[in-house]
């Protein structure tokens, strides 16, 4: 074990044995083995989008098996992806990846104003299948949130006795926020930090942008001088806000980005601002695989050559 991946360890010291060898697991595999980064594939979108808007662009991603591989062949952390994906191919590849078990899902056949999550697996079924870790989304600002939360504390009560870890995917939502403040600055540090209080190992959120939702928050942030102009600040201020980073943060790579130029330049400024890296799958699995492989070995690049001069 690297001295990163035992300083990082030691930040969760009320787990179990189990849990933080299922930590280790994923932040001692793939190429970024031992760095304390993490870039993880998830496929959760064919439930959540579609499966037309999803892997029509890349017809070989229809197949279960294709990410797979993909994960594998591209040296991720780990694969992260809702019940059904995760039977299709957990027999023939569970060993060779750690498996990440997406608990709770929703569907855009009917749009929400307040979104929720139905669950949908059980932790049993993430023992069942050689799981590491489980996966729960919750939406802060949406009038179902308080349910949200208490259903993750039961699951992640049970996933922890059990020695899996827990990531949340905090994704602030509902009418309770504007559009542009799902990725607010402060609605975004808010959102991981509920996460962190909730008890997660692992929280993933969408990279924020420097507008300030709530009133009572641009006050602090213009008293206080919190320095939000460039999304390498944004991010530190982020990671600051999950337990002044004693709790890892990775981020969303979001919708389809034509210009790799610009995604790669994101992923710079996740290195910069001190993030633990990312949670990437459109912007991989819908290229052709050659072109998605490309994408993932750049990523692991810039995040492994940060760790090397930090």
């Amino acid at each position: 074990m690297t001295p990163r991946v035992h300083e990082i360890l030691s930040w969760y010291g009320a787990d179990n044995v189990g849990t933080l060898t299922s930590l280790a697991r994923m932040l001692n595999h793939g190429r970024l083995a031992g760095t304390g980064k993490l870039v993880i594939l998830p496929v959760d979108q064919g439930f959540e989008h579609g499966p037309a808007r999803s892997f029509a662009p890349n017809q070989p991603a229809y197949d279960p098996h294709y990410h797979f591989e993909l994960a594998i062949e591209g040296g991720c952390n780990a694969f992260a992806a809702p019940l059904g994906l995760l039977e299709a191919g957990a027999r023939d590849f569970a060993r060779d990846v750690p498996l990440i078990l997406k608990v709770n899902n929703a569907d855009v056949l009917g749009e929400e104003k307040d979104p929720d999550q139905a669950l949908t697996s059980s932790v049993q079924d993430a023992l069942r299948l050689g799981c590491c870790a489980v996966g729960f989304t919750i939406y802060p600002g949406s009038a179902h949130e308080l349910t949200m939360y208490s259903q993750l504390r039961a699951c992640a009560e049970e996933a922890k006795r059990n020695g899996l870890a827990v990531i949340i995917w905090a994704y602030p939502r509902g009418s309770g926020l504007s559009k542009a403040g799902e990725t607010a600055i402060d609605v975004i540090g808010y959102a991981v930090q509920i996460a962190a209080q909730l008890g997660a190992h692992i929280v993933k959120v969408k990279l924020p942008t420097d507008h300030i939702e709530k009133d009572a928050a641009r006050k602090v942030y213009d008293e206080q001088r919190i320095p939000t102009a460039t999304l390498a600040e944004r991010v530190h201020h982020v990671t600051d806000c999950a337990f002044a980073g004693r709790r890892i943060v990775i981020f969303s790579g979001g919708t389809i980005v034509s210009d790799d130029d610009k995604l790669l330049e994101e992923v710079r400024a996740i290195q910069a601002g001190g993030g633990f890296g990312s949670m990437i799958g459109r912007n991989t699995f819908q290229r052709r695989r050659g072109d998605a492989l490309r994408m993932l070995a750049a990523i692991m690049e810039i995040y492994a050559a940060g760790t090397q001069n930090s």
